[in-house]
């Protein structure tokens, strides 16, 4: 009796061991692709950012939940030409997924230093990953100082593209200032071998669309193997003020048809790369003599006078499906009301939007550039910009500032949550397109 008590004994506390393990178990088992364990790793496979300075300052948005996306088939048509309807169900269960500090985060196009925090980031590895998942910005603009081979290129934006799909489902925007000739980021870093396509001045010289087609073309390709989707290109200022040194090599030229057709063919070709062009910048710098990176630049033309000319590459690129439009400081007296630099009018950006339909991605140039910074501060000018109806913001002054001061405009009401899903849906709208053809 006494022995069979004791096997009993020993077998509940067998039993009890056994329960316990499998409660400790089962309370250890995170997803991998779970916000929680993103937010806490600080470093991972990939290699960390190659940086001299870390963050100051803790992220003050922490990452939400993430979600799950609807299923979506397979396309085969270009970026340009994608039939996704702003009204695709798809866009409005996503947007009601991203709360209202993700939807303004998707408004930022920054370097991956205002990203992370640093002096200059060369990975895309555990400090890119965390800062990302705390801040979701909708795209990451690169510059020579960022390269050092290809293979390095690869692995970033690789990497950037996988973060970016576990955060919010759908990829970010990797850009590049990457025209041909004088301002080519790749081909300037002298890292990469490369062709370098020649100012766009001698391809205009050629009257030659087909030698535009050809340099975008060459220029697309390389892209796409490096990894980015979206080029700042092509110029589509026409120069009809010869004193004008900023654009004097990066025009097509004087003859506003022959820029359009130029223009057209450039971004063609960029899209049959499956690489966005973002033509630039509206309403054209060309008359110009002052260049917006130093100082304000003025243009006294009227309306009219910019339709005849300026404008008429712009008409041409909506006209051919231009998903991307980048605005410009120049400021033009005799057009609007507000002596306000054009990224931060209404009157301009509404000349876009009414009188040739464009309905794609208005995007500023950047808001780091003397003909802003001179007059206002990184939140006014982020806020002075989404309210004349930019879609989204490139390069403020001061990223976290201009945060702020889209999340307390939002906040506070001036502006309504209806004009930033506005914006968000023209933004999701085109990584949808870019998704699906995955």
């Amino acid at each position: 009796m006494k022995k069979n008590i004791k096997y009993i004994i020993l077998l509940f506390v067998f039993v009890l061991i056994l329960a316990a393990c499998g409660k400790k178990g089962s309370s250890d088992k995170v997803s991998e692709s779970s916000p929680a364990s993103d937010k806490k790793s600080s470093s991972d496979s990939n290699g960390s950012d190659s940086a001299s300075d870390t963050e100051n300052a803790k992220p003050t948005v922490v990452p939400i939940e993430e979600k799950e996306l609807p299923d979506e088939e397979s396309s085969t048509e270009d970026t340009e030409n994608s039939d996704i309807d702003i009204d695709d169900p798809r866009i409005d269960e996503i947007l009601s997924k991203l709360s209202k500090e993700e939807k303004i985060y998707q408004l930022f196009i920054v370097t991956p230093e205002q990203l992370a925090g640093v002096n200059i980031v060369t990975r895309a590895g555990g400090m890119t990953k965390t800062s990302f998942n705390n801040k979701p910005v909708g795209g990451l603009i690169y510059f020579a100082k960022n390269f050092e081979n290809a293979a390095q290129i690869k692995e970033m934006t690789k990497n950037m593209q996988a973060y970016s799909e576990a955060r919010i489902g759908l990829p970010i925007f990797l850009g590049i200032d990457e025209e041909g000739g004088t301002v080519s980021r790749v081909v300037e870093s002298g890292r990469v071998a490369v062709t370098n396509v020649g100012n766009m001045s001698d391809i205009g010289a050629t009257g030659d669309a087909n030698k535009a087609y050809e340099a975008g073309n060459i220029i697309g390709k390389y892209l796409n193997e490096l990894g980015f989707n979206l080029d700042f290109a092509p110029v589509a200022d026409v120069l009809t003020n010869a004193e004008n040194q900023s654009l004097k090599l990066r025009s097509f030229g004087s003859d506003a048809n022959l820029v359009s057709d130029m223009c057209v063919s450039f971004a063609k070709a960029l899209n049959e790369n499956k690489i966005i062009a973002c033509y630039k910048h509206f309403p054209g710098l060309g008359a110009a003599k002052e260049d917006t990176h130093q100082e304000m630049a003025v243009i006294d033309k009227k309306l009219d006078e910019l339709k005849a000319t300026e404008l008429k590459p712009f008409e041409a690129a909506v006209n051919n499906g231009a998903q991307f439009i980048m605005v410009g400081h120049v400021t033009l007296p005799n057009v609007t009301k507000e002596d306000v630099p054009a990224s931060l009018s209404s009157e301009v950006i509404d000349i876009l939007r009414k009188d040739y339909s464009y309905d794609g991605i208005v995007l500023t140039d950047s808001l780091s550039m003397k003909a802003v910074t001179d007059k206002y501060g990184a939140d006014t000018s982020a806020m002075m910009a989404f309210k004349a109806g930019a879609d989204m913001i490139l390069l403020p002054a001061d990223f976290q500032k201009a945060y702020t001061g889209l999340l307390n405009a939002v906040n506070n009401g001036e502006i309504s949550e209806e004009r930033l899903n506005q914006s968000v849906k023209r933004i999701l709208k085109i990584k949808l397109a870019m998704k699906d053809e995955e």
